[in-house]
């Protein structure tokens, strides 16, 4: 694919996403209710980055602002690459497309709902298809981990990421490495799990490197 053909087909899949309403007009059977509020989807697509970063889904405030992981997830995200925000931000560096491309509100008990089950069917095979040159998916969470991983995710998303060797030396294909959500939330996992901090990151934030700059 030549590099303007592959720009038009990402420019016609943005636009399409950007008008996507399907989990507001017609949501799945079975998942129960429409989206509440206006979807806004938030996907950045690049025909030049070599590293994808597949999250779950924007928070309020990315739904808010449209700008992907704008949160202290996206702080903690962005040390753990040891990338400095304008970098983060740099479509030909990252390409982000998480599992669904709109806040999908809060639970009972005010947390984040899942991703929305419509999107990723609906748009991902396109959306990954039209980005060949990624060489690097950065699976977060387990959601992400299910899609980019099918077959080779264990029981918890704690064994997936502690397997990451599985996803990340591989022969065919980009290389695909497993991470926990940079949430607040998981500050505890973090502690419970060292070894992620001193066998995970540096590794990351090599190949980061060799990639981005």
């Amino acid at each position: 694919m030549s590099g303007s053909a592959q720009a038009e087909r990402i420019d016609l899949l943005r636009n399409a996403i950007a008008g996507c309403r399907i989990c507001r007009d017609v949501p799945a059977r079975g998942i129960g209710d429409r989206l509440a509020h206006e979807p806004r989807p938030v996907v950045v697509m690049s025909a030049r980055a070599k590293v994808l970063i597949a999250g779950q889904a924007p928070g309020l405030r990315v739904h808010e602002s449209g700008l992907p992981f704008n949160d202290a997830s996206g702080d903690r995200l962005r040390q753990w690459l040891s990338v400095t925000r304008e970098e983060f931000y740099d479509a030909d560096r990252f390409a982000i497309v998480p599992m669904g491309f709109c806040f999908p509100g809060y639970d009972a008990r005010g947390s984040d709902l899942p991703p929305r089950i419509e999107c990723a069917p609906m748009w991902r095979r396109a959306v990954i298809d039209a980005m060949p040159q990624i060489e690097l998916v950065l699976a977060i969470g387990a959601y992400a981990q299910g899609w980019h991983m099918a077959g080779r995710t264990q029981k918890t998303m704690t064994a997936t990421v502690a397997n990451w060797r599985a996803g990340f030396f591989v022969n065919e294909g980009p290389k695909v490495l497993a991470l926990p959500h940079p949430s607040w939330r998981n500050s505890g996992w973090l502690k419970r799990n060292p070894w992620f901090e001193a066998e995970v990151l540096p590794v990351l934030r090599q190949h980061v490197d060799s990639l981005v700059r």
